[in-house]
């Protein structure tokens, strides 16, 4: 089964922006749909984004309001979430995830979770 681990989380002022990583190993990463998803004190985990395994569809929450861009690089088995703009709101611990049944981009169903990288804006 696929292992994922994420990096990149920090503290950020408002507007300012931070890229996160996702490294995945264990089977072929191209054959896994990935997703983003968060998690702020006190509320639900909540979907951010997804991005097909060839990368040629994205999808986004419609909270994100177009702030954040995510990507893939199969050969470096590795999904990024880019972020702009950030806000107090979107303080929050950032988790990725792969679906290996490849459902559709608005399918919230992922089988696998990486531990989850910290994410503070700071006003």
């Amino acid at each position: 089964q696929v292992q994922l681990v994420e990096s990149g989380g920090g503290l950020v002022q408002v507007g300012g922006s931070l890229r996160l990583s996702c490294a995945a190993s264990g089977p072929p990463f191209s054959d896994y749909r990935m997703g983003w998803f968060r998690q702020a004190p006190g509320k639900e985990r909540e979907f951010v984004a997804a991005i097909s395994w060839t990368g040629g569809r994205t999808y986004y929450a419609n909270s994100i309001g177009g702030r954040f861009t995510i990507s893939r690089d199969n050969a470096k088995n590795t999904v990024y979430l880019q972020m702009t703009s950030l806000e107090v709101e979107d303080t929050a611990v950032y988790y990725c995830a792969a679906d290996e049944h490849r459902r559709d981009s608005d399918d919230l169903q992922y089988d696998y979770w990486g531990q989850g990288t910290q994410v503070t804006v700071s006003s």
